[in-house]
């Protein structure tokens, strides 16, 4: 079993994968379109992706604002959720990704990354945050349930 993780962006979905232990996450690719609106190709790509994976579910950031409320970037992913829902059949899990972007910014300059090459993967990486946030999240949780049971 693996998870997807996706960076969702007005032009642009960065993509992650899940090793399968679920302990890792990798940036796989940037699905780019030419319009906003225009999401059939890269549904079609995300579901396509997900077949070749063996992906069971998908990690959606969902940029909330700073103030936890949710904003126009949050409604549009809650949209583009249930498209993915709909389109795959897979459970989608929204995850707070407040500053993964920044974050990933962050890591590519240190990175030595240049500029423009760190504007075609940031996505990407974007992507990679928000997954291994989930999976050290899901490991927690092994690791509480397994203390449980010790006792």
């Amino acid at each position: 079993m693996r998870i997807m993780g996706l960076d969702y962006g007005s032009v642009t979905v960065g993509v992650a994968i899940s090793d399968a232990l679920l302990l890792t996450a990798q940036g796989i690719e940037v699905i780019r379109r030419k319009q906003p609106d225009k999401l059939r190709q890269t549904l079609a790509r995300i579901e396509e992706l997900a077949k070749e994976y063996e992906v069971e579910s998908i990690v959606l950031g969902y940029p909330k604002n700073m103030n936890n409320t949710i904003g126009e970037r949050a409604e549009k992913s809650e949209e583009f959720a249930e498209m993915l829902r709909r389109r795959t059949g897979l459970e989608v899990i929204l995850w707070d990704e407040r500053l993964t972007t920044v974050a990933a910014h962050q890591a590519l300059i240190e990175g030595d990354v240049r500029r423009e090459n760190r504007a075609k993967v940031v996505d990407k990486v974007a992507a990679v945050f928000i997954l291994q946030g989930y999976l050290d999240k899901l490991a927690m949780e092994r690791t509480m349930d397994d203390a449980i049971e010790g006792e």
